[in-house]
């Protein structure tokens, strides 16, 4: 049944990481700068009827922006409480604690974005090292989020400066193996590029100190995408594992929407065959939209599910995309086979809605 269903289901990748803010503009105006994410797909302020199990029981005024780097890969969805004040961790995150630890985005030029990027006097920057023969480095955004960059050559088109969209995430886990389950069995993450057990050098700039971790990452074999698919490009899931320590939960007594990475999400394509999936592998849909959750400028069904240590992750089925706002143009997605990607020159009209100012 469960191999069945996932005939049905399409991941064309991650579409975005969520990120709880105090200043959406201002974030959003950073990363247009200095990393490229300067298409803007929506603006929207509503209220967040739908997440209550994860905001206190009350549904509280938001401000969103889905922004997108036309160089591939996914999204960032800057995320603003705006009715109350959004909370920072209660302590210290530390490498392997339970959420998403680090956003990973992808590089064609690693060493010529590194120097970029020293010029911004960044905390935590760390020298380009290679880890499983891949050129990488770390930084943190101004706001105190870990940020990692990947060397990738996979690109959607060359107008990018040196940096793309989001690649993945590295998650903490209280057990890879249990995760490696999960990731494989609902998702189709069934490839292991390396599972390490060290203290690895890479990560000293973030503890400052030796920790041994086990160190996984995961990838998908499968190739089928559609709809947005050829934008967001491959993606990979990074999890770490404390081996001589607890780890906390990151948003323990804490909102969704509060400082930090809130989710990861997914696009998809056939959500009613994703939820049966979920619930026959005993991770049930927790929050549903049903049918079509309207944006304001882009329209779509999502859902979330909580992986093995309660990481949020959502998913989205796409409805609804501007191309040309002005003009009333949409891509209706409805009304064509999700499972078919998309013309490369139609997802390139986006560009119309970058923005060459700040907010």
């Amino acid at each position: 049944m469960i191999a069945e269903l996932s005939k049905e289901i399409t991941l064309n990748g991650i579409q975005q990481i969520g990120i709880g803010v105090q200043n959406a503009n201002e974030v959003f105006n950073w990363y247009r700068r200095n990393i490229g994410f300067d298409l803007l797909v929506f603006q929207d302020e509503a209220t967040a009827s739908l997440m209550t199990k994860y905001t206190g029981g009350k549904a509280w005024d938001r401000k969103a922006l889905l922004s997108l780097n036309l160089a591939g890969g996914g999204g960032l969805e800057i995320w603003q409480y705006t009715n109350r004040t959004p909370m920072p961790p209660n302590e210290a995150i530390n490498l392997g604690d339970l959420g998403i630890n680090i956003l990973k985005l992808k590089s064609k030029n690693v060493k010529a974005l590194h120097k970029k990027l020293s010029l911004l006097n960044l905390d935590l920057l760390s020298p380009v090292s290679s880890f499983e023969t891949e050129e990488h480095f770390f930084f943190k955004d101004p706001w105190g989020n870990i940020v990692q960059i990947v060397s990738c050559t996979t690109n959607f088109t060359e107008e990018d400066e040196g940096c793309g969209g989001v690649l993945g995430v590295t998650l903490g886990v209280s057990n890879t193996d249990t995760s490696i389950n999960f990731y494989k069995n609902l998702l189709g993450f069934d490839t292991v590029v390396y599972d390490k057990q060290d203290v690895f050098e890479d990560f000293s700039f973030i503890d400052n100190q030796k920790n041994k971790y086990r160190r996984t990452l995961l990838r998908r074999s499968e190739t089928k995408i559609g709809g947005f698919g050829a934008l967001l490009g491959p993606c990979e899931i990074e999890l770490i594992e404390k081996i001589d320590a607890t780890p906390k939960k990151i948003y323990a007594n804490r909102y969704w929407g509060d400082l930090g990475y809130i989710h990861l999400c997914f696009d998809v394509s056939g959500m009613k065959a994703l939820g049966e999936k979920a619930k026959q592998l005993n991770h049930p849909f927790t929050v549903d939209s049903s049918s079509s959750f309207d944006m304001g400028e882009a329209a779509g069904h999502f859902t979330y599910i909580e992986d093995p240590d309660g990481t949020l992750l959502e998913f989205v089925e796409t409805h609804k995309v501007p191309i040309l706002k002005k003009l009333g143009i949409y891509i209706n997605l409805k009304k064509r086979d999700q499972h078919k990607p998309l013309p490369n020159w139609l997802i390139k009209l986006m560009r119309v809605h970058r923005v060459t100012k700040d907010l």
